[in-house]
C-alpha cells in the first residue's frame, strides 16, 4: 500500500493551499484518514482527521476554522488550508487509521504516506 500526499508548496502568510492524499488501492475505503505534520525540531502532531464515511471530523485546536478535511467518492482525502500562518510550516503527512474513525495517536495509524512540504512565508 502506498499513500501519496501532494499539493504542498510555498505560500505567503494569509494564503491558501489544498493538499490531496491518494492511496494505491482502496485500503482506505473503510478507514479513517488523517493529516499529521512535523516541523523542524518538533514531534509529529495531529492536524485533522475524517471518518470513513466522512461524517465525523476532528481538528487540532490551532487549525480549527482555517483548515477543512474532506474526502470524495474515490477516497481521495483533501485538506483545504486557508489563512495560513508561518507556524503552519511543516511536512504534512496523510495517514490511514486502523479503525473507521479519525485518530490523533500514531499508534492508531495503519499506513503512513510520504509527506509534502508546506512553507508559509511572513
Amino acid at each position: 500500500v502506498q499513500l501519496q500526499a501532494s499539493g504542498g508548496g510555498l505560500v505567503q502568510e494569509g494564503g491558501s493551499l489544498r493538499l490531496s492524499c491518494t492511496a494505491s488501492r482502496r485500503t482506505s475505503s473503510n478507514n479513517g484518514v488523517n493529516w499529521f505534520r512535523q516541523s523542524l525540531g518538533k514531534e509529529r502532531e495531529f492536524v485533522a482527521g475524517i471518518s470513513w464515511r466522512g461524517g465525523i471530523t476532528d481538528y487540532e485546536d490551532s487549525v480549527k476554522g482555517r483548515f477543512t478535511i474532506s474526502r470524495d467518492a474515490k477516497n481521495t482525502v483533501f485538506l483545504e488550508m486557508n489563512n495560513l500562518k508561518p507556524e503552519d510550516t511543516a511536512v504534512y503527512y496523510c495517514a490511514v487509521s486502523r479503525s473507521s474513525m479519525a485518530t490523533r495517536s500514531s499508534t492508531g495509524i495503519a499506513y503512513w504516506g510520504r509527506g509534502t512540504l508546506v512553507t508559509v512565508s511572513s
